[in-house]
């Protein structure tokens, strides 16, 4: 590993370490997930300028419009995802910085990441080839639609705010399969929609703040 992605200062594994205490302290109880985010080096994921700030709890600029969530967000939805065990194969929506891809790589065994803006996509590519994950696949795409030839899915995560629960989405869920997205324009909150053998029961849980998911491709 580089002198980038091990850190320094800043961006070092004694501020994961820290970070993941907040976290901790904030609430989050799964220690694998825990485990995950303390390894995983997020400032790698942001323009260098920004670096020394990778470990707060801020949502940053990662270019294009677009923002890495904080920490604790991507420390929640995962651990809401994982709520039964976790996922052999996981969906995302918006690959971002491709750092919550990261998360969840090192907790699924299969990840497929949808990205519309393909810029971002090639960076988070080869970011995360950098790091040396082999189990994730790309498809630039509009994101509404999903990954119907990858799935069915044990979970489905998006990072990006829909106006609606796709129906999309929850038809590539596999039957006990979890699907946690936000949802809503000027208020949103995350939203649990759980596949049974009766159909789907959606649950509505804290109130988020993510940029919109927008259809079509860039």
């Amino acid at each position: 590993m580089n002198v980038r992605s091990s850190g320094i200062g800043m961006t070092s594994e004694r501020t994961r370490a820290r970070m993941v205490e907040r976290l901790r302290a904030a609430g989050i109880r799964n220690e694998r997930v825990l485990a995950v985010m303390q390894e995983i080096p997020r400032h790698v994921f942001i323009e260098e300028a920004l670096a020394s700030r990778a470990y707060e709890e801020n949502a940053l600029p990662i270019g294009l419009g677009q923002t890495i969530s904080t920490p604790h967000i991507v420390a929640l939805m995962t651990e809401l995802l994982c709520e039964n065990g976790p996922p052999a194969r996981v969906l995302e929506i918006g690959t971002g910085c491709g750092y919550q891809t990261a998360v969840l790589g090192r907790i699924a065994k299969e990840v497929y990441t949808v990205e519309r803006i393909q810029p971002l996509m090639d960076r988070a590519r080869r970011t995360l080839r950098d790091l040396r994950f082999f189990n994730i696949i790309f498809k630039h795409a509009d994101g509404h639609f999903g990954y119907p030839e990858g799935g069915p899915y044990q979970g489905i995560i998006a990072t990006a705010a829909s106006t609606h629960i796709p129906e999309e989405l929850k038809q590539q869920l596999a039957p006990g399969g979890r699907l946690v997205l936000p949802v809503g324009t000027a208020e949103q909150y995350l939203h649990v929609v759980d596949r049974t053998e009766s159909g789907f029961q959606e649950t509505r849980r804290e109130a988020v703040r993510f940029v919109p998911l927008l259809p079509g491709v860039a």
